[in-house]
């Protein structure tokens, strides 16, 4: 398929409905209410994110939510085989591998897989063997994207991070190419590009118009904007955005 014919999809992630749960203790607002929502008002995927310190999505969340929903689920881990048993266990669509720390507010960057082989190799062949897709969170790099390819990524889903955060024009520009060069390139070596982290109504346009993009996974914004307008509003915003993005990106080419 030509980059210019790719679907491109809107995961929710909805790990802060659980954040806004445990700040008081008790079971509202509830996760698994928010996923069907998110997928009554068009999410086409609901990604959630297990960390190892449990700060906002616990196992029974995960289990019940995977339960509930009719749309994909995009699980987000660690590399442990903590994580890899319990990913074994709940059998979503797509594990994600993401880079963690305890001490860390929000995921602060791409997994380093370059590298690392030897350690990821045993993790990942596991979750493939299972039948369930794997998707690395890395940073658009050759070497990252490259070795990701060799060991068997399905999917890779480049931090926007720093785009988004950018503190000038140009930056915000360097970074959106270096973004552009790397989904050119793992599409190339036949990997699904996927992006997130820090998307929002303002930022998100020029990425989704990058033709090989295929999904974009956005969560902290959702639920803060959700706040205001209602979650069905924000998602439908949101894809909004995104599809006239994509008609823009195709009418010019």
């Amino acid at each position: 398929m030509s980059p210019k014919s790719l679907p491109l999809r809107l995961g929710v992630n909805i790990d802060h409905v659980a954040t806004l749960r445990n700040a008081r203790g008790g079971i509202h607002p509830d996760p698994v209410s928010a996923a069907l929502l998110a997928q009554r008002a068009g999410a086409d995927g609901i990604t959630i994110h297990l960390r190892e310190d449990r700060r906002h999505i616990k196992d029974h969340d995960a289990i019940s939510i995977k339960e509930a929903i009719d749309i994909p689920l995009n699980f987000e881990m660690a590399a442990t085989l903590e994580m890899v048993d319990f990913a074994l266990s709940l059998l979503p669509n797509a594990c994600c591998i993401v880079p963690e720390k305890r001490e860390e507010v929000t995921t602060e960057g791409g997994l380093a897989v370059a590298g690392h082989e030897d350690r990821l190799a045993p993790l990942f062949t596991a979750i493939k063997t299972a039948g369930i897709r794997l998707s690395l969170f890395i940073e658009a790099s050759e070497h990252e994207i490259r070795a990701a390819a060799a060991l068997g990524a399905d999917i890779i889903e480049l931090h926007t991070g720093t785009y988004c955060d950018a503190p000038d024009e140009a930056t915000r520009a360097s970074e959106l190419a270096r973004i552009a060069k790397g989904a050119a390139l793992a599409h190339s070596l036949g990997l699904e590009v996927h992006a997130g982290h820090g998307l929002d109504f303002e930022t998100v346009s020029d990425v989704a118009a990058i033709p090989e993009m295929q999904e974009l996974n956005i969560g902290h914004f959702l639920m803060g904007a959700a706040l205001f307008t209602g979650l069905e509003e924000a998602i439908g915003t949101m894809h909004a955005k995104m599809a006239a993005a994509r008609a823009k990106m195709a009418a010019a080419r």
